[in-house]
This record gives C-alpha cells, structure tokens and sequence, in this order.
C-alpha cells in the first residue's frame, strides 16, 4: 500500500536560469492522477496554458488567472474546472513547484 509520501512528486528542476514551465508542473500531476480522470485533467489544463500564453511560465498561474480562465469557461464546465485548479494549486504548493518556481538568491 502507497503512502501519502510515496504518492507526493516533488518538484523536478527544469534547466538551471530556466524558468518552469506550466505545462511541465501539469504533466507531474497528471501523473499522480488516476487514468479515469487524467484526460479530462490534461484537457483543462492545456485550455489553462494556452490561456495564459503557451507555452506558460509556472508563475504566470496565479488564483486571479486561474479564476479569470474559469470563467472565460462555459458555465457547465466551471465548478468542475475551479475543483480541478483547486487540486493542482494544492499539488504545486505541496510539491514544491511555487516555490522552486520563484527565483531567489540568484547569482548575478
């Protein structure tokens, strides 16, 4: 039996001075998804990257874009998209992704 530790993915880094990319943060979660919501996932989530200008940095995910791209939605596809959104925002901060995204300390 997995535990919540095994089932967590922890940020992967891009190349160095590079920044992350939305689309590789969405492919880390969807790989922690079960197959019978993972289309769907993938779906939304490339909407939201060529939402916010694909490819998309990481950061260019905010709530405020992210509940801008919701409502741009049909009004049947925005509970479940603002669920969705939910699931991911929780994954990038547990995994890592927000904060590895920021640069800081950098050398000059």
């Amino acid at each position: 039996m997995n535990t919540a530790a095994e089932l967590h993915t922890p940020f992967t880094p891009g190349l160095p001075g590079q920044p992350v990319l939305l689309l590789d943060a969405a492919t880390a979660y969807l790989n922690t998804l079960a197959a019978g919501r993972r289309e769907n996932a993938a779906r939304q989530l490339h909407a939201l990257n060529v939402f916010l200008g694909a490819p998309a940095p990481l950061l260019a995910y905010t709530r405020l874009t992210g509940e801008a791209w919701v409502r741009s939605l049909p009004c049947a596809e925005q509970e479940k998209a603002a669920e969705l959104l939910a699931d991911f925002r929780a994954f990038l901060r547990d995994g890592g992704w927000l904060d590895a995204a920021r640069p800081v300390n950098l050398l000059d």
